[in-house]
């Protein structure tokens, strides 16, 4: 199956680059390529696509009002936002996976982690890139609200999980892939990935980021102060 990859960027030579590493790869093709917010919703919706690679700062609608929606339109409920971005560190990321995208990565990325981080993203297993995982989000989303950031509506649907689906979220949300998780657990990689898919229809979340995402505003996993 050819993962449908959509590039949304301001800037003409950098998708232009994206476009020849995308298309190098016999897996994925780039079926459009948008300049604002605003038409990468169209383009998602005209051509299908799986996977939006998304700058956050473009002219008109930026890529956080057109995560959101994409996230909130329910044709569009296969299509995953990978936002890409100069400086990994930065509140309107917190912003992004909150509105739905699936995770992020620096511009400045080695294309083997783009690559990788589209085909995670096309599978529903997308993780943060890795100079984002464990506490950063977790830093930023304490920043962003009081009360540590907690969310009581969200700590109240936590109440659906079992007790071994809230022990994986709380791995989850700490960056561990599954097959890490089951050897925490000392259970099968098959059985962590149920779990996994069981807390996201639960929780109503879109994917692990959104799971990430959820386990620190609940106040399921604490911010870490360092």
């Amino acid at each position: 199956m050819t993962i449908r990859v959509l590039l949304a960027d301001d800037q003409t030579l950098l998708r232009s680059a994206f476009r020849v590493l995308v298309d190098s790869e016999p897996d994925m093709e780039v079926v459009g390529e948008a300049s604002d917010g605003a038409e990468a919703v169209r383009l998602a919706r005209e051509h299908g696509a799986d996977v939006v690679l998304m700058d956050i700062r473009m002219p008109g609608t930026d890529g956080l009002a057109a995560t959101r929606q994409i996230s909130a339109d329910p044709s569009l409920a296969q299509v995953r936002v990978v936002i890409l971005t100069t400086f990994e560190v930065d509140d309107y990321v917190v912003q992004a996976l909150r509105a739905g995208a699936s995770g992020f990565l620096g511009k400045g990325s080695e294309p083997e982690e783009l690559l990788n981080a589209i085909r995670l993203a096309a599978g529903g297993d997308a993780l943060l890139s890795p100079a984002a995982t464990k506490g950063l989000i977790a830093r930023f989303l304490a920043q962003g609200d009081a009360d540590d950031g907690r969310d009581p509506a969200r700590s109240e649907r936590l109440g659906a999980l079992t007790g071994r689906e809230r022990e994986v979220l709380v791995q989850v949300a700490g960056g561990h892939s599954n097959d890490e998780i089951a050897e925490r657990l000392e259970v099968s990689p098959l059985t962590v990935k149920t779990h996994v898919n069981r807390a996201m229809a639960k929780l109503g979340a879109r994917d692990r980021a959104q799971l990430v995402v959820i386990a620190y505003e609940s106040g399921l996993v604490r911010p870490r102060t360092e």
